[in-house]
């Protein structure tokens, strides 16, 4: 009933043409107040529907800064989190690049032994030097098949089937003493099993234990071409060991060749396995007083075996990383660059919108 009134009252203000506009709002201000005192208090509609017109504005505008501001929050903590996860891939490429490098370092620094088999069907006749000093060659022949005869008048100077070449020459390291070494082409014929069978007699001295010294080294083709026998001999001393078998035995010698290549040169050295066997003298007791030596030369096996050392740091592989490292950490930083610049670029557009903001509620 109240809004009726005020409705037709306001319409009759309208209606009235003749007044000027400043009476009009003195009246209209004085008809609203006449219209106010009129109504009842008991009747609350109004301000309801007023509130109830109003309130879902109201609702809309605190609504959506609350929802901008979880959308912001939640870009801000993603933002982050991208940036924590970015340092942490940047922190591992790094680490991951100083070890690359240390590696090969260390691969560089500390090469490798690689061991090759090389298998052959005959080898360069190597050089058995035999030094005898009182002792007297009796025999040397070249046997096959793992076969030697049986023994014809032991003790007792036989034919034989060797090329050998004696040397004398003044030794590296006995101040200075001469030496007298008979050296011997050994055998190479590795898959019929070539052996070079030796027997030598030594009369009783007054040495404690009777022996006789061996040396070997790689070709005896060597020592024949060399300028110099005595040099070559001197420093084959001092290059290759030496050694012995006794008297009274039969020392069977199974060489094998080992080359080493090295960073410069290549060296070449003898392993052997020896057997030895008791010799069984059948002589007559007082043809006995000469000890009898034995010894056999043969081939092991038809591999020579070869020792490289190899650097297995790879740098094409070490380089490769270190590009993916350094591409990793380059997209990190432009990653880095442009999330910072994003944050400023909202921080900024928050801030202008909550400057407009207060501009539209001022």
């Amino acid at each position: 009933m109240n809004r009726t009134a005020k409705s037709r009252n306001y319409q009759e203000f309208n209606d009235d043409d003749g007044e000027d506009e400043g009476d009009a709002e003195a009246r209209s201000a004085g008809f609203f107040d006449d219209t106010t005192e009129g109504v009842e208090p008991e009747e609350p509609e109004e301000p309801e529907e007023l509130d109830g017109s109003i309130a879902p504005d109201e609702d809309a505008r605190s609504a959506t800064p609350s929802r901008r501001f979880s959308k912001s929050c939640v870009k801000n903590v993603f933002t982050v989190v991208l940036i924590f996860v970015y340092l942490l891939l940047t922190a591992v490429a790094v680490f991951l690049a100083y070890q690359t490098i240390s590696d090969f370092l260390v691969k560089v620094n500390q090469p490798v032994m690689s061991v090759t088999y090389k298998e052959v069907d005959a080898f360069s006749p190597p050089g058995i030097a035999v030094f005898p000093g009182k002792a007297v060659l009796l025999s040397c022949r070249h046997h096959f098949h793992d076969s030697i005869p049986p023994l014809v008048d032991p003790g007792k100077p036989q034919e034989g089937d060797c090329d050998m070449v004696h040397v004398a020459y003044v030794g590296p390291f006995a101040n200075q003493t001469e030496k007298r070494a008979v050296v011997v082409r050994g055998p190479t014929d590795v898959r019929n099993r070539e052996l070079v069978f030796m027997q030598f007699s030594h009369n009783e001295t007054q040495e404690d234990f009777s022996a006789i010294s061996y040396m070997l080294f790689a070709k005896f083709t060597d020592l024949i071409e060399s300028a110099n026998r005595s040099v070559f001999m001197r420093d084959c001393e001092r290059n290759y060991s030496m050694w012995t078998f006794s008297g009274g035995f039969r020392t069977w010698v199974k060489m094998s060749l080992v080359k080493t290549a090295g960073k410069s040169s290549e060296a070449v050295e003898f392993r052997q396995e020896s057997a030895v066997v008791k010799f069984n003298d059948k002589r007559k007791p007082e043809d006995r007083s000469p000890q009898l030596f034995f010894a056999v030369f043969e081939w092991r096996d038809p591999f020579i075996q070869e020792i490289r050392l190899i650097v297995t740091a790879n740098p094409w592989s070490a380089m490769a990383i270190l590009c993916g490292v350094f591409m990793a950490l380059f997209k990190a930083a432009n990653f880095a660059k442009l999330t910072i610049q994003w944050i400023l670029r909202m921080r900024r557009r928050q801030l202008r919108n909550r400057v407009r903001e207060l501009n539209q509620i001022t």
